[in-house]
């Protein structure tokens, strides 16, 4: 015969996740305690602890990962049904928009570290490839992000007249390119150099300065003006 289970409310109350963020607040909290907190209950075998380090783990304890998950997948937990499911998604969507609020307008957007940093969370865990263009004005800060295209798992068709359009539309008299690769390999391709370089073509051509091309993914970033290739 099994023995019971032990729920949260048999712990000690400095333990339990609600009454830790209530006394210490919540960046005090684990990860798995948070979503713990999300979801309320487990199931007849695991506290709701136990089901969010589950559901965590499937992830690498990776939220952009969790974030990404469909909801089918989650839905496949024992103890997870569409309210629940709901309910981890809303939070994580919540913390993916307070982070893009730092991409409002006027940020410098002077060095890669600072492109991949506002373009991490928008495409690096993507299971797809999209491209996007960063639109600057002439003191290099941020005007928009453009998502111009998705496409598979190994490309996407770019159209290099509907991201200078977009430039002057916003008065941009600078942008920026960047790319994903699902695959994680952060090495540009023949094709990623040929599309630079047609792209600073044309973009030369209305005066419109083309500053950066960057390729991203869950490793890193891979900077075209960096490797001086631009």
């Amino acid at each position: 015969m099994s023995s019971p289970k032990i729920t949260i409310k048999n712990w000690d109350e400095s333990d339990r996740p609600r009454e830790k963020l209530s006394r210490l607040g919540a960046s005090y909290l684990s990860n798995s305690e948070l979503v713990a907190l999300l979801i309320g209950s487990g199931n007849l075998n695991e506290t709701a602890m136990g089901l969010a380090q589950r559901i965590l783990k499937s992830v690498d304890h990776d939220l952009n990962k969790l974030h990404q998950l469909p909801l089918e997948i989650l839905l496949k937990f024992n103890g997870i049904g569409l309210a629940k499911a709901v309910k981890i998604k809303a939070g994580l969507e919540l913390s993916k928009r307070m982070i893009q609020k730092k991409d409002q307008k006027g940020v410098v957007m002077n060095h890669s570290k600072i492109v991949f940093e506002h373009l991490q969370y928008d495409l690096a865990a993507l299971d797809h490839e999209e491209f996007w263009v960063i639109y600057l004005n002439q003191s290099s800060k941020l005007i928009e992000k453009f998502k111009l295209s998705q496409g598979g798992i190994s490309q996407t068709t770019v159209d290099i007249r509907l991201a200078l359009k977009r430039a002057f539309e916003v008065g941009a008299t600078a942008i920026i390119l960047a790319h994903n690769h699902p695959s994680g390999n952060l090495k540009p391709s023949q094709s990623d150099k040929n599309l630079t370089q047609k792209f600073c073509e044309a973009a030369k051509l209305v005066d419109l300065s083309v500053l950066d091309h960057l390729i991203l993914s869950e490793k890193g970033y891979f900077s075209f003006a960096d490797e001086e290739l631009m």
